[in-house]
């Protein structure tokens, strides 16, 4: 009897098809597991960190492939357009001490342009989320990863240059007309820069946008000589998301410069 001729005959398929197949099933799972787990994520997203989750791929342009942050990180991290241009300031830079690492965005970005880094955070699980973001980027060799508090493990430590990005105080922060440097956390500002500037003169410091600009200058003063001191305001799709201060030799003019300031802003520094 002849087959039907709607009928279909199953072929049998290579060894090449059979392994094409399975390929494909798997990167099916993977992705339908990836989009569950995004949903998840996101339905356990705080109100407190929801305008920041909208700007993730601001601050990690990786953060689909599996980017961690904990509540904190969400708000304190850099962006990775501006951890990058900092990051710019030491290229080539034998060791650089992160002081306040966090989840590690600005550590990946030093990671990738000076020989080593040394990632010091007091909270474990942070170091934990740096380590996995770091193996995200692919730097994780790169970074020296430290538990501890940075005013105790200064004295030991040593590098070219000290990126100090301390905790602001939360989203609060921009509450105030004019951020001054005792509302810094765990110290005063002042009292970090003078920590910071025991190990070198080269820092890179990073502040909320409102930061009271004199004051900014005049920690160049704590140091004798003075040392030079560029302040750059930081934008982010053309809003400001920050002011960032190098010294030393990661200033790239002499003296004090002032560049991207908001033309209302009150301060004594020139161009």
């Amino acid at each position: 009897m002849s087959p039907a001729k709607d009928s279909v005959v199953a072929l049998p398929r290579t060894r090449k098809q059979r392994k094409r197949f399975k390929r494909k099933v798997k990167i099916k799972a993977k992705r339908r597991a990836q989009k569950l787990e995004k949903l998840k994520e996101r339905e356990n997203v705080t109100p407190l960190v929801k305008k920041y989750w909208l700007q993730r791929y601001d601050l990690f342009s990786m953060y689909d492939v599996g980017v961690k942050l904990d509540e904190e990180g969400w708000f304190s991290v850099t962006p990775e357009e501006i951890a990058a241009r900092q990051a710019e300031r030491c290229a080539g830079a034998g060791v650089v001490i992160d002081a306040f690492a966090g989840v590690g965005g600005n550590a990946i970005q030093f990671a990738k342009v000076c020989h080593r880094v040394v990632a010091v955070d007091v909270d474990p699980n942070k170091v934990q989320l740096a380590f996995h973001n770091a193996k995200i980027y692919g730097v994780e060799d790169c970074i020296d990863f430290i538990v501890g508090d940075f005013f105790q493990l200064a004295p030991f430590l040593k590098g070219d240059v000290v990126f100090l990005s301390p905790p602001w105080g939360g989203p609060s922060y921009k509450a105030k007309e004019n951020f001054t440097l005792d509302l810094l956390k765990p110290k005063d500002g002042h009292s970090l820069f003078q920590v910071a500037q025991a190990i070198t003169p080269n820092i890179i410091m990073y502040l909320p946008r409102n930061l009271d600009m004199l004051q900014a200058s005049e920690l160049s003063w704590l140091s004798s000589p003075p040392l030079d001191v560029e302040i750059e305001e930081n934008f982010v799709r053309g809003n400001s998301k920050g002011i960032t201060l190098y010294f030393g030799d990661t200033a790239l003019h002499g003296s004090v410069r002032l560049t991207g300031c908001i033309v209302d802003k009150d301060c004594n520094i020139g161009e």
